[in-house]
């Protein structure tokens, strides 16, 4: 099975946006060396924890400060774009770095109203997403209306970010798609997967599923805990005051409302966390409850050096997997 990441470019308290960047180029040099089969990025709008607004420049940075990895989105999101933009933009990114590209879609909006307002989007509005996932196709493979330059000899693999209604929209396009958040812990999920399976062979394509889901790996089930904090005190601190901040250092006294408390333990649950021998049974029963093709870790700590290591052992996992 594949195993690959996807970097939000989290941005740390008392460091500039600038520095999150760097940080997910360097991480992506270290994923190729360890050696990772994909490096995705992320599209967030004016978001302050995230530093990643335009997954096509950050591409192309990463591409070109690596030789061989596969380089891509998760997502870009089709509702902010027009669909032959997005197409030209992967095309050029495709010609410039031949056959490392991947483009993966989703449907969500802006993180707030005003940002849904900035991007012209209304939360109301229509859902167009099948009909825009099927133009940017298209464009892809050469059957629109118009040709997108730069023309290429082969597509840019395609993927689906899907939550729920997404699953159908991909199996019946006859697409791969990415699974994660809190649609993997769903009852019937399983059932879910095999209806998206059976739209896929109908369309006469393969199914392939990729499953997205933070994972820490560290010396101890309690290190790995700590590890999770950050990002699960980030999301406390969005659901209560709507803004999603900085990742901040571990502080063990740092003073919580019971409902940000229970926002913790939710979200320190949803990680796969602990020492080589708790990661591998919980992802082995992720894996076996989804069929999965490959997994997509997509982890944040404040602690840079350790989220080095969580992925250097994670891939050593998998080798003895192997």
């Amino acid at each position: 099975m594949r195993l690959s990441l996807l970097d939000r470019s989290r941005t740390r308290s008392g460091e500039p946006d600038e520095a999150a960047l760097g940080h997910t180029v360097a991480r992506a040099r270290r994923a190729e060396q360890l050696g990772y089969h994909r490096f995705w990025v992320a599209e967030h709008h004016a978001v302050p924890g995230i530093a990643s607004g335009s997954p096509p420049v950050l591409i192309a940075a990463v591409a070109a400060r690596t030789e061989r990895i596969r380089v891509g989105s998760g997502g870009v999101m089709l509702p902010n774009h027009q669909p032959i933009v997005v197409a030209e933009q992967f095309a050029m990114l495709e010609a410039l770095f031949p056959g490392r590209i991947d483009l993966g879609a989703g449907r969500s909006l802006g993180f707030t109203p005003p940002v849904r307002r900035a991007l012209r989007r209304a939360s109301a509005g229509p859902d167009t997403f099948a009909a825009d996932l099927a133009e940017l196709r298209a464009y892809l493979d050469g059957t629109a209306p118009v040709t997108v330059r730069p023309r290429l000899d082969r597509p840019v693999p395609l993927f689906v970010l899907a939550t729920g209604r997404g699953l159908a929209v991909a199996g019946d396009a006859g697409l791969p798609v990415v699974l994660g958040g809190p649609a993997l812990d769903r009852d019937g999920i399983g059932e879910e997967l095999a209806d998206y399976r059976a739209r896929v062979r109908a369309a006469g394509a393969r199914p392939y599923v990729v499953v997205s889901r933070d994972v820490l790996v560290a010396d101890s089930v309690a290190a790995a805990r700590e590890l999770a904090l950050p990002e699960a005190w980030a999301l406390a601190a969005a659901r209560t005051t709507g803004q999603f901040p900085a990742l901040e250092p571990v502080d063990p006294g740092r003073p919580l409302s019971a409902r940000q408390r229970t926002v913790v333990e939710d979200a320190v649950g949803r990680t796969v966390h602990g020492d080589e021998a708790a990661v591998a049974d919980e992802l082995g029963d992720l894996l076996a409850r989804t069929g999965a093709d490959e997994l997509l870790a997509s982890t944040s700590t404040f602690d840079r050096a350790a989220l080095g290591e969580s992925d250097a052992r994670l891939v050593r996992m998998f080798r003895r997997d192997d």
